[in-house]
């Protein structure tokens, strides 16, 4: 879990938003923003596909960087919750190869996490 001092619909929307996204990771990215719509970030690094979409309330996707073996994809889910400080993200990822587990999740942190609060606190 990872609090967020913004609602919901703006976490939403930096997740969701290829022009916000890219801001505040500071790198090239297209996000579809439909169910079925495939997704590539971190300059091209990350790609996927949207499974499901509830504005403000939950993504989840099918999810692979690409220095994982061919074809292997995880499923992330990001959810929502409406707090008294702004939005508890609960974040889950399954399928994650065993060699990348520990680096897929300091990433998170350095790579989202970190720079989404940096990025709300302008």
């Amino acid at each position: 879990m990872v609090a967020f001092n913004a609602t919901p619909e703006q976490i939403f929307e930096l997740l969701m938003n290829s022009e916000k996204h890219s801001q505040f990771t500071d790198s090239d990215c297209n996000i579809s923003p439909k169910v079925g719509g495939k997704f590539f970030a971190y300059d091209g690094y990350i790609d996927g596909k949207n499974l499901e979409l509830i504005p403000g309330k939950k993504i989840v996707q099918k999810w692979r960087a690409s220095d994982w073996p061919r074809g292997h994809y995880s499923l992330v889910t990001f959810e929502l919750k409406k707090s008294p400080e702004g939005t508890k993200l609960i974040f889950t990822q399954e399928n994650v190869p065993s060699k990348f587990l520990d680096d897929i999740d300091k990433g998170w942190f350095e790579h989202y996490w970190d720079k989404m609060t940096k990025y709300l606190e302008k």
